[in-house]
């Protein structure tokens, strides 16, 4: 004999609340099915579809009980957390203006929209939702950090400084606060307070992975590379078994170098820049072929040609120059940058339209060096991103005598500049572009380590394997070298680099 449908609801919201989400969903689906204008039956069955991670079903579920009642905020503000969960944007953003629409006082939606807004690299509309959620309640903790990231994200790093500190006001064992304000400090140059915060995360929490990471960071830019590894192994996160990698190759550690790295090579696809660069060192050093096969012979994968819409007296260049010249971007302090500056945050998410077409001509040489090595037999092309997003992008502007120490970018898969000022020298090779395969001061038990040179011309674009080492040579004109570089953000799926270069 079947029972009341009010009994079964009642059995169901049991259920949910005891967690038990496989019977939720089990029963609930019939049900809803029997009764399809039962509101509470789609509601139900949505909740533990979304519980149980299964967003795609959660989705059409909450689409079904928001038909029948299109007027509940909390409904729309969960279905605006799923659509984030697939990758949907645009529809969580909808979702969430809806559910402000229908309850303007709805704080926690307003962060969430933020978050969003965020994502999209709409930083100004993501600020003013923060900023409108703390207006509202701002006691709010979460709130602040949010604020805080947006803020490190437009380069106002002592704005994004006073937030941090004021969610730990507001919550004083907030261990990612914590741990976003040494970032901070770190990226203002201030290194004893940056280790001062992630120690106070760590102690809190000695199993952050956000904290952990960085003080191993923090460690192998000391060059106390045995003392970073534990830190790297309790993190866990993006590409630490690469950091691990790193101290042991630096410590000279080889034996157990080559032992780590043979077993990273046998558990996948080798996608990991950060490890191409110190296997291909590490093979060059020992006079033996490079196993991995990200991209083996990167020399050869150097892209250079000129951007006609940033010739010289071109509009496009002239608002560039103008905007590095005018706009209040924070600087980052850069340890291998002699006489120049770097901007913080990342220039490609500004508001400034310069920016963002520049953004745009960028991702359009993305396609166009795919295309010239589309036959390449290596990782760097048969898993090219298919996302053209960028980790990071910024300016390097560089007066006389300035210089950039040799480096690689960790965070990136592609990487590259575009020359918007460059200094006519007699020498050729002052201020040019060098790439090789040597650089940071890693062990070298020989020199022949191969390297190249570019000298580019104002409107020219470099692109080159994010594995590569690169240096600025130093230059001795009375003129500015400007670029603004970037990074292509991996895959998804594949590891990356959480610092900045």
């Amino acid at each position: 004999m079947a029972l009341p449908l009010s009994q079964e609801i009642n059995t169901l919201i049991q259920q949910l609340n005891h967690g038990q989400f496989a019977a939720v969903i089990q029963r609930a689906r019939p049900l809803a099915a029997q009764h399809p204008r039962e509101f509470v039956l789609h509601h139900l069955l949505a909740l533990a579809l979304d519980q149980a991670q299964q967003y795609p079903q959660a989705a059409q579920a909450y689409e079904a009980a928001l038909q029948l009642n299109p007027q509940a905020a909390e409904l729309w503000f969960n279905y605006a957390i799923v659509q984030t969960q697939l990758g949907a944007m645009a529809a969580a953003e909808q979702a969430y203006c809806k559910a402000i629409a229908l309850n303007p006082q709805f704080f926690e939606a307003h962060g969430n929209l933020g978050t969003v807004l965020q994502k999209q690299g709409k930083l100004d509309e993501a600020m003013a939702s923060y900023q409108q959620g703390l207006r509202i309640q701002p006691q709010d903790a979460r709130g602040h950090f949010n604020l805080g990231t947006v803020l490190r994200d437009k380069g106002q790093l002592q704005s994004a400084v006073q937030s941090y500190e004021r969610a730990i006001v507001l919550f004083p064992n907030y261990t990612d606060a914590y741990n976003n304000l040494g970032e901070t400090w770190r990226d203002q140059g201030d290194m004893t307070r940056a280790v001062q915060y992630y120690q106070q995360a760590l102690q809190r929490n000695p199993q952050h992975p956000g904290a952990n990471y960085n003080m191993g960071e923090f460690l192998y830019l000391a060059k106390r590379f045995e003392e970073a590894i534990p830190h790297f192994e309790a993190s866990q996160l993006d590409d630490w078994q690469s950091r691990v990698l790193y101290c042991l190759y630096r410590a000279e550690k080889f034996e157990a170098f080559k032992q780590l790295r043979d077993n990273i090579i046998k558990q996948g696809p080798h996608t990991a820049p950060f490890i191409a660069t110190l296997s291909t060192h590490y093979s060059l050093n020992h006079g033996e072929a490079d196993p991995y096969q990200f991209c083996p012979d990167g020399l050869s994968f150097v892209y250079h040609r000129s951007l006609p819409e940033l010739a010289p007296g071109s509009p496009l260049l002239e608002e560039l120059l103008d905007n590095i010249a005018q706009a209040d971007i924070a600087e980052r302090k850069q340890a291998r940058l002699t006489n120049g500056k770097q901007s913080a945050g990342n220039l490609f998410k500004r508001p400034e339209t310069a920016f963002r077409t520049l953004g745009e001509l960028v991702k359009r040489e993305f396609l166009q060096y795919q295309a010239q090595f589309q036959q390449a037999n290596c990782a760097l092309i048969s898993h090219f991103p298919k996302a053209l997003e960028f980790t990071s992008s910024w300016y390097v502007k560089m007066q006389k005598g300035g210089h950039l120490d040799a480096h690689i970018h960790e965070i990136g898969w592609l990487s590259g500049a575009v020359y918007l000022a460059m200094p006519e020298t007699a020498d050729p090779k002052e201020g040019a572009f060098e790439y090789g395969t040597h650089g940071d001061q890693y062990p070298q038990l020989h020199d022949k380590f191969p390297t190249r040179y570019i000298k580019p011309a104002v409107g020219d674009i470099v692109l080159f394997p994010s594995s590569l080492f690169h240096r600025t040579i130093p230059f001795h004109a009375e003129a500015e070298r400007i670029c603004v570089a970037f990074d292509l953000k991996p895959a998804a799926h594949l590891p990356t680099a959480r610092s900045q270069y």
